[in-house]
């Protein structure tokens, strides 16, 4: 029997201004009306299909900001403004940012909302109606299809399609909020049913190895550069550890039994504080696996199957997602037709299941959970619903959660050690190596000394810190298109320096990224 095992990944980088309660970045609003409740949803119509759905503490925490009203999103509340009282400045943010949705995949479906685009590009004068018809055009768009269809005071708006009122405008904006409420009970809900596995991810996204030791890099690739002064500080990877399992365990009721380490970021130095937590299992890229055995052509006898790591602190397991099968949904069957896509995909297994015979084998799949489907035809419901019907009617393959799968077969191949990696070409160049992403790491670690060396800094103090360790940050220096991560991440530290009472260094107002 070919077990598989899917893996779907909900992040969202830390947004708000933790002084002031603002965001002036709407995707956690906007991912969670599009992605995070039906994703679940979907599932419930196929009783016979397993999922595991991993989430990100820092992005439900924000979920719940919104939810209880500890938000300001500059979007949402430009959304709101009645269009005949917007200044000049709103209405240049409004034309700059009310586009910002696949415009082949969703503008072009809606009639006014193409218009509208037209008429931007064209550099026509908006009137105060078409001003009203984007703003309800862009906040009704970002809502997933099937709430548009099945949600009759949505359905009513969407209907209209064009020459929206104020009041329309505000049915959109409140379902929003609705919506955002429906998401942890989901999750709860189907985790319930034993239908879905939820794991988790250290707290704030963290690449934990490089929060150990940035020298880590460097175990991955050689030629790694590094940042003047180390960063190092093993005690922080605990603490967005601990802190997620934590926060897991107050959501959801139990204890998390898996972990996805920040973009499958994985190195030895790191599995002590995992297994200390309570975590069973982890997943990261086929990558590790064969850097880990010194192997140089990829195996999948040993690809499809468990492995254990038997370590001082105790067990844990691991499996390794197949990358190629993974990236085909993240990245390419959106070009295709549905039924050419799950064809192919069923093809694929049916050749893996004849290799191996009939013999049980567990083909892992992980991929991100939301950014994939907007590049779908509507919204990748299409696919998915036609993915999952033919794989809980095909007699070969068993969807499995990977704590169902251990319970029954637990791993038989041990690896004595770990290779430091990620799931972009198993190592660490998209965070830390680039002359952008070093300086992040060097203001960073000053930063840290400066809390070290604070006199009682507060809560909060610490809290900006660890969301300053998040990933993201890393990821687009250097190479962020709009500026829109280089502002926040020196935000960020700006504000963190204030907290402690000191005035913020001189660079911090000039950009990171040309």
């Amino acid at each position: 029997m070919l077990y598989l095992a899917i893996i779907y990944h909900m992040h969202q980088p830390y947004y708000k201004n933790l002084l002031t309660r603002e965001s002036d970045l709407p995707w956690v609003r906007l991912h969670g009306v599009k992605d995070y409740l039906d994703m679940v949803q979907i599932v419930s119509k196929f009783p016979g299909m397993k999922l595991t759905f991993n989430v990100v503490p820092s992005l439900f925490e924000q979920i719940e900001d919104y939810n209880q009203g500890n938000v300001n999103d500059k979007f949402f509340h430009l959304s709101k403004k009645p269009a005949d009282q917007l200044t000049k400045t709103d209405k240049e943010f409004i034309l700059q940012n009310f586009f910002s949705i696949n415009p082949d995949k969703v503008i072009s479906f809606s009639p006014r909302y193409y218009q509208l685009y037209f008429k931007r590009k064209t550099g026509q004068e908006f009137s105060v109606a078409d001003y009203l018809d984007l703003q309800v055009c862009f906040n009704l768009n970002w809502i997933d299809p099937v709430f548009r269809k099945n949600m009759p005071a949505l359905k009513k708006v969407a209907d209209k399609e064009r020459f929206f009122s104020e009041d329309d405008k505000q049915i959109v904006l409140e379902q929003q909020l609705e919506i955002l409420k429906e998401i942890v009970p989901a999750y709860n809900l189907a985790q319930n049913h034993k239908q879905i596995e939820i794991s988790v991810t250290p707290y704030y996204h963290p690449i934990l190895p490089l929060l150990y030791d940035t020298n880590i890099a460097k175990e991955a690739n050689k030629k790694t550069a590094l940042p003047k002064e180390e960063f190092c500080y093993p005690l922080d990877a605990k603490y967005q550890i601990d802190s997620a399992v934590e926060f897991y365990k107050q959501r959801f009721n139990t204890a998390p039994l898996g972990m996805w380490p920040s973009e499958e970021g994985v190195s030895e130095h790191i599995l002590p504080y995992i297994i200390e937590s309570g975590i069973k299992w982890i997943v990261t890229d086929e990558a590790i696996l064969f850097k880990s055995l010194k192997l140089k052509k990829r195996d999948t006898k040993l690809l499809y199957q468990p492995h254990l790591l038997k370590r001082k602190s105790g067990d844990l397991n691991v499996v390794f997602r197949d990358r190629n099968l993974s990236d085909l949904i993240g990245f390419v069957y959106h070009q295709m037709k549905e039924e050419d896509a799950v064809n192919n995909f069923m093809m694929h297994l049916e050749n893996i299941n004849k290799a191996f015979k009939g013999e049980d084998i567990l083909v892992t799949i992980a991929l991100d959970g939301e950014n994939a489907w907007e590049f779908y035809r509507n919204d990748g419901h299409d696919f998915l619903e036609l993915f999952y019907q033919r794989i809980t009617q095909s007699k070969f393959v068993k969807t499995t959660t990977i704590n169902e799968y251990l319970k029954v077969n637990p791993a038989k191949h041990t690896i004595k050690r770990l290779s430091a990696g990620s799931w972009i070409y198993g190592e660490f160049g998209k965070w830390i190596g680039n002359p952008h992403k070093v300086k992040a790491w060097e203001w960073l670690a000053e930063a840290r000394k400066a809390i070290a060396e604070a006199n009682q800094p507060s809560d909060l103090a610490w809290k900006q810190i660890h969301i300053l360790e998040g990933s993201d940050w890393f990821w687009w220096a250097g190479e962020d298109p709009d500026g829109s991560f280089d502002r926040l991440f020196r935000l960020h530290l700006t504000n963190f320096y204030k907290l402690i009472n000191k005035q913020p260094p001189g660079y911090l107002a000039a950009p990171l990224t040309p």
